[in-house]
């Protein structure tokens, strides 16, 4: 009875150090910043490359001189303003969560997570844009590209409230900076939420609307400073 107590202490003692181990890995996972940066760098690299490799030339053997290969030209400019969307969605998403991580003093397990989950949404950005060239005037197609940056939004808005609740940002930086962040995030997917229901009459007029939003968040901070 003796031998068998102290097998079951031993067992206990071994579980405990096997939680504790646990315990301490997830306190110690995904603390570093400029490692998600990096990872984030490099995906959006990838992302936007595999944009331009979905913009096809036009088929040599319909072409047979300069006009018809002018005029095929032309008939790409909708799936090139569909590529040039995409790639400002992108630049837009990169700016934001590269805003986030400026001001975040470290990172933890939890944290790391939703933003290598907001990484996996930004790969299938190149599949919902040439989804979207293939059927330009199909509704689902248009909701399916909408769709990918409505996750988008939602998983940085997500990283941005959870870093501060979590108090991951650096501690001098004021109260209203992540709310900023929050707010523009929030606006930004009411215009994009705005620009997708235009597809009930059209998705040219969508996607002219969200062109025309993305061009904002382009351009207007450089008005903002001249002001």
């Amino acid at each position: 009875m003796g031998a068998g107590y102290a097998k079951k202490s031993e067992n206990q003692r071994n579980c405990g150090n096997l939680v504790g181990m646990t315990t301490t890995y997830n306190r110690i996972a995904g603390q570093s910043v400029e490692r998600l940066a990096a990872l984030s760098d490099g995906i959006f690299g990838v992302a936007m490359t595999l944009l331009l490799l979905g913009l096809e030339v036009p088929n040599p053997q319909r072409i047979g001189s300069g006009r018809e290969l002018l005029h095929a030209l032309v008939m790409k400019l909708p799936d090139l303003l569909v590529y040039l969307m995409s790639f400002l969605t992108l630049g837009i998403f990169w700016v934001g969560q590269q805003t986030q991580l400026n001001y975040t003093e470290r990172s933890d397990r939890h944290m790391m997570w939703i933003h290598l989950m907001f990484l996996f949404v930004v790969t299938i950005v190149p599949f919902s844009t040439r989804l979207l060239v293939t059927f330009l005037s199909m509704r689902p197609a248009l909701l399916v590209y909408w769709g990918n940056i409505f996750v988008l939004g939602m998983l940085l808005y997500a990283a941005v409230g959870y870093a501060n609740r979590a108090k991951l940002f650096k501690e001098e930086i004021p109260i209203e900076i992540p709310r900023a962040i929050c707010r523009r995030v929030m606006i930004a997917q009411l215009l994009y939420a705005l620009g997708a229901a235009l597809c009930v009459f059209s998705t040219r007029w969508s996607i002219g609307f969200i062109v025309l939003v993305q061009l904002n968040y382009v351009v207007a901070p450089r008005f903002s400073r001249r002001t």
